[in-house]
């Protein structure tokens, strides 16, 4: 991890671990932009702060090759059947629940995903399924008590550059011009070794507030955590020139304040880094590109997080 840090990052981040209570252990639900990444840079904090490391919820989709196995397995992570039918899905979907549920209650943590697939358009939502599916395993409970018995915090990785959005990119724009992405057995392992290897820039890592339930409308808790991982989302100055550059040929919202752009000063190194970067991607993709840089930006501003 050192050395991937001191090769592909210009700086690693972190904010709001002091409100892990020691004693305590959490599940950390995370926006999801790298594949194995994202659990790294959290266990990384977690261990230099003192934290019990990750127990690591990973779909099945990934253990197609026996070196991802051991890689998995040696970072405490746990399967998600995901190619399951049926009742043989709904008994392991509570098996699961059921773990991660004694993970919490016997001093582990525990990271999940807030959804199944990373976000490939810079746009980070909950699946409300999610929770149904981690309130399975305390049938006793109401689905809000439940979750609250996890000790839920959700957890904001910002990248200053995804290793992976030429590779997102030509995903997005293949489904918009094919209808569907044909994966081959080597994409998820491309995509784990582009992740690690590529560079990252400045990497943060946001630690939430603890949540506790009040409601047990699915829909309306995902709209909770998903409102914290959008406020504490760290915006670089990669994701306002992508905006910008979307505002010239206008693609961008017609409805976002104009002064958010004006008032940004965007370094010129930074603007000749992101250049640089977008000319050597073919011109089809660069609108699914930019708007994966874009979107974080755009959703803070309809959400009022930034103004």
């Amino acid at each position: 991890m050192d050395k991937m840090i001191q090769d592909t990052t210009t700086r690693l981040t972190n904010s709001g671990l002091e409100r892990l209570k020691d004693g305590r252990n959490y599940l950390f639900i995370s926006n999801h932009r790298d594949i194995t990444m994202d659990p790294a840079f959290v266990n990384y904090m977690l261990y230099h702060a003192g934290h019990e490391t990750l127990q690591i919820a990973i779909g099945d989709n990934l253990l197609k090759k026996p070196f991802v196995t051991d890689l998995m397995r040696l970072n405490k992570s746990f399967i998600v059947h995901r190619s399951l039918k049926g009742r043989e899905l709904l008994q392991s979907l509570k098996l699961l629940s059921e773990y991660m549920h004694h993970c919490v209650t016997n001093r582990k943590n525990v990271w999940i995903a807030q959804r199944e697939g990373r976000a490939k358009d810079g746009i980070d939502k909950t699946d409300p399924a999610l929770l149904k599916m981690l309130a399975m395993g305390r049938r006793d409970l109401l689905l809000g008590e439940s979750l609250t018995s996890l000790n839920i915090v959700p957890v904001t990785i910002s990248y200053e550059y995804d290793a992976c959005d030429t590779l997102k990119a030509e995903e997005l724009y293949q489904i918009e011009t094919q209808g569907s992405f044909t994966k081959t057995d080597q994409s998820d392992i491309h995509s784990i070794v582009t992740g690690m290897i590529g560079f990252k820039g400045h990497v943060h890592v946001a630690f939430g507030e603890q949540l506790k339930f009040d409601s047990d409308d699915p829909d309306e808790l995902a709209e909770i955590i998903d409102a914290q991982i959008l406020e504490n989302y760290m915006l670089s100055d990669s994701n306002f020139i992508a905006l910008e550059k979307l505002k010239k040929v206008g693609l961008a919202p017609l409805d976002l304040p104009g002064d958010v752009l004006e008032h940004r000063e965007i370094s010129k190194t930074n603007r000749k880094k992101f250049e640089k970067r977008i000319k050597a991607v073919d011109p089809s993709l660069h609108e699914h590109l930019l708007f994966g840089y874009a979107n974080p930006v755009i959703n803070k501003l309809k959400s009022g997080f930034l103004v």
